[in-house]
């Protein structure tokens, strides 16, 4: 089914649960990205997400969106969310990891689950009963909100020719993968999406890495660093919906399966738009900025990243049951489905690799 076709079969369900005689008392929910005003792609999902609320609740629910700008804590959504100052958030879990560690496995694992492969996870496996063990201590809930797809690797001022080479690399890369990276030499630091540019710009940082062509393209990280290397790190990066539990149960229970439905579409859409704008995004750099040059990691590169992704996650399974308890079902359920992807796209895209 399409997502338009998904979208108004959802439409003419809830609308008729919404106007089967529940009261019409008005609900307003607040919410807090992690992103600038007029983010492409990630402020748009939100933006998607307020206008499917609004039309299946016939205007009894809407959310109200404040960007980073607004609120000033574009890494401090799960704090705002938790202490009731929000509603909502849309944001990534890996950005929390100082606080709630074990919140960084949902949003992805280098050499992890594709998109695909983490939605299974999610919603037929169990990735939800384990995101909400981890967060219903801190009064929320937390639902996928839309997954990138597989990102870059980043941008680099330098060629990567040996582990060697990431020995003192001041790079911008948040989650597991920093702490991989930190494993390797290079002096990892993150910084909110606003800085980027400048940091990058002023040689602050030697290599950021942020998303891929639909979100660096319109960052202008070509302008600066010329070296685009493919990816390990974010297989499928998931960012997420938060909610403040006590303003999820003030929602009659139509309206709340108004937003379950509204936050799962939204996150499709997401994944299905930057896939496209990705295409689009890298089709014009390759026209107009041809000096910008794709990379790949050496094989020696990636066996040590993936070396240290090994070690660092035994490290963590053997400190933390619940972190075992989560990178145990990942790594099960990766092994069952991968099989599936490598007899089926992947086998696909290779044997047709010369056309």
């Amino acid at each position: 089914m399409t997502t338009r076709l998904f979208r108004m079969a959802a439409l003419t369900l809830l609308f008729a649960i919404s106007t089967s005689g529940v009261a019409a008392e008005k609900y307003t929910l607040r919410l807090a990205q992690t992103w600038g005003p007029n983010a492409p792609v990630l402020g748009e999902t939100t933006e998607n997400l307020a206008q499917m609320v609004k039309e299946m609740s016939d205007g009894r629910l809407r959310i109200r969106i404040d960007s980073s700008n607004k609120h000033k804590a574009p890494f401090g959504i799960f704090d705002l969310v938790r202490n009731g100052q929000y509603d909502m958030g849309h944001t990534a879990s890996y950005y929390y990891k100082g606080t709630i560690p074990n919140a960084m496995y949902f949003t992805t694992i280098p050499f992890g689950m594709i998109a695909p492969e983490m939605y299974a996870w999610f919603y037929h496996d169990e990735g939800m009963e384990l995101m909400q063990k981890v967060y219903e201590p801190f009064g929320l809930l937390s639902f996928p909100g839309g997954n990138t797809g597989n990102q870059m690797g980043g941008w680099f001022n330098k060629e990567i020719n040996s582990v060697d080479d990431l020995k003192g690399l001041k790079i911008r890369t948040p989650g597991f993968a920093g702490e991989v990276m930190s494993e390797l030499g290079a002096a990892v630091t993150n910084l909110p999406p606003g800085e980027l540019y400048t940091a990058l710009e002023r040689g602050t940082v030697d290599a950021v890495e942020w998303v891929g062509p639909a979100l660096d393209f319109p960052m202008g990280f070509h302008q600066i660093a010329k070296y685009y290397y493919s990816g390990w790190q974010e297989p499928g990066a998931e960012v997420q919906f938060l909610i403040n539990q006590k303003s999820w149960e003030e929602l009659p229970e139509d309206l709340q399966a108004i937003l379950r439905v509204a936050m799962r579409t939204a996150a499709y859409d997401m994944y299905i738009q930057i896939t496209h704008e990705s295409g689009a995004a890298w089709d014009r750099m390759k026209e107009n900025y041809p000096d910008v040059t794709h990379k790949t990691f050496p094989p020696d590169v990636i066996d040590a990243m993936r070396d240290a992704t090994s070690k660092l996650l035994a490290e963590a399974a053997e400190e933390d049951d619940l972190a075992k308890e989560i990178i145990n079902s990942q790594h099960d359920y990766l092994k069952q489905v991968r099989q599936w992807t490598n007899i089926s796209d992947k086998a696909y895209l290779n044997s047709i690799a010369n056309d």
